[in-house]
């Protein structure tokens, strides 16, 4: 049963190593991230899963020990999702983001594995799939990475779209108050048009959380760069 889940933007950028000299502008991101990790901790699961989008190569499970790298970042650091021998399939960055902040915060709670889900994963796949996640042991939390779309400003990877606030609107309210229904309703096609990389692993969580009961707090809301970033906490 899902116990506790944690929502964080995935941006290489995250990592202030990678970020150098613009580090500071995610440092009220970081610490949401921090917070949202914190209550994972505090929620005695028996099982971490990180979920995140990824390309096809790096999609399906990760187990724990798999190594992250951001050498294609420019920055020659590699991260691991927990402990364990180290695997032969690399981490997806959003997953080796992930490592990296359960690294930050010393993450030894319980064992860790991770998802890799890919961008146009349909919206009944990415509920099935949560719901088995949810049944994988008798407490089990979740650290869901993804953004919100990338067509905010006109100097967004995505250019501008006029959808784009609206959509993360929708996402962030969701978000922060655990709506389980209004997740399960983001639009697919529209979330792919507007480069929302969060709304299959956030679907995942929808399933995972059917039943649950949990509140939900949306700890951090923007767009630096013109990309939706939302960190969240479920408990």
């Amino acid at each position: 049963m899902l116990v506790a889940a944690a929502v964080c933007p995935c941006p290489p950028l995250l990592v202030p190593e990678v970020a150098a000299g613009a580090a500071p502008e995610l440092d009220r991101a970081r610490a949401a991230c921090a917070d949202a990790v914190g209550v994972l901790a505090a929620s005695r699961p028996g099982l971490l899963v990180v979920i995140g989008p990824a390309e096809e190569q790096g999609r399906g499970v990760h187990h724990a020990g798999a190594v992250g790298s951001f050498q294609g970042f420019g920055v020659a650091a590699d991260v691991r999702l927990g402990t364990g021998r180290a695997q032969d399939r690399p981490l997806p960055p959003s997953l080796a983001v992930a490592a990296w902040l359960l690294e930050r915060a010393q993450w030894a709670a319980c064992p860790v594995e991770g998802l890799g889900v890919g961008e146009e994963l349909a919206p009944e796949a990415a509920l099935a799939a949560g719901r088995e996640l949810g049944d994988r042991a008798g407490r089990v939390a979740l650290l869901v990475m993804g953004d919100g779309s990338a067509c905010r400003t006109v100097k967004a990877p995505g250019y501008l779209d006029e959808r784009a606030a609206g959509f993360d609107a929708l996402a962030a309210a969701a978000l922060g108050n655990a709506d389980t229904a209004a997740l399960t309703a983001l639009d697919a096609s529209l979330a792919y048009e507007l480069k929302a990389a969060g709304r299959a692993p956030w679907q995942v969580l929808a399933g995972a959380a059917e039943g649950a009961g949990l509140a939900g707090r949306l700890l951090y809301e923007d767009a630096p760069y013109g990309v939706g970033y939302f960190a969240a906490a479920w408990s």
